[in-house]
């Protein structure tokens, strides 16, 4: 390789390590202080860069996001319609399919709970947030309708499924208690009966007599006769 070539290969190099950094420090602003509050001084502070740097390798707010956002959907690594029927593969009963689906984004939502939380806060804010949980949505969605493809549903009743495997319903059912099991397995118990109004009633009267009871949780015995309770109404 001649002086000129060498010179060359070390300068892109050298490019590359500096994009690289600004992907980094912007990734840990963002996880920190969400993406709205996070500013172009603020990355080349924390990159330790001058600001020109930044807008040099990343001329707008959108490019920069959009680069991250790359990174975070590799790191997260979330559901995609593509890979829906892989999931579930050699899974026949409802019961099991839907026990399949709720660890799947158990495992899912626990992993990326923080990057997830602050998307959702300022989704409304940043066009490309709100592009990217779309596309988790619909990933979320696709494993939603092949756990149950079989089943012919209203769509009301699928609706209803995609509201009870939200991420922010998730977020709430760890405050519940119980342990992580349990939890699956209540969630579970709820997709199963999404389509009978009174099972579903039954199951939320017992699960709400369960949180508030005046005993403290550790005396309060397990969830799951909260499920089975409401399946024999």
């Amino acid at each position: 390789m001649d002086r000129r070539s060498y010179r060359m290969t070390r300068r892109a190099r050298t490019q590359d390590d500096t994009r690289q950094r600004i992907i980094h420090a912007t990734m840990q602003l963002h996880d920190e202080q969400g993406v709205a509050a996070t500013s172009f001084v603020d990355v080349a502070k924390r990159a330790g860069i001058g600001a020109a740097t930044v807008y040099r390798h990343f001329p707008t707010v959108d490019s920069l996001v959009m680069a991250c956002g790359a990174h975070v959907w590799k790191e997260m690594d979330p559901p995609v319609p593509a890979r829906a029927a892989a999931m579930f593969e050699g899974i026949d009963k409802r019961e099991d399919r839907l026990r399949r689906l709720v660890e799947e984004l158990d495992s899912f939502y626990r992993r990326s709970s923080l990057r997830l939380a602050r998307a959702s806060a300022d989704r409304h804010l940043v066009r490309q947030l709100d592009e990217f949980m779309g596309a988790v949505e619909q990933g979320v969605e696709a494993l939603v309708r092949e756990a149950v493809k079989d089943q012919a549903l209203p769509n009301p009743v699928f609706q209803l499924l995609i509201a009870l495997t939200d991420f922010p319903v998730w977020t709430s059912m760890q405050r519940i208690g119980g342990d992580e099991r349990e939890r699956q397995g209540l969630l579970a118990g709820l997709l199963g009966i999404g389509g009978d109004e009174r099972e579903r009633q039954g199951l939320l009267a017992g699960l709400l007599g369960w949180v508030v009871s005046d005993e403290p949780k550790q005396s309060r015995g397990s969830l799951q006769p909260v499920i089975g309770q409401a399946a024999q109404r």
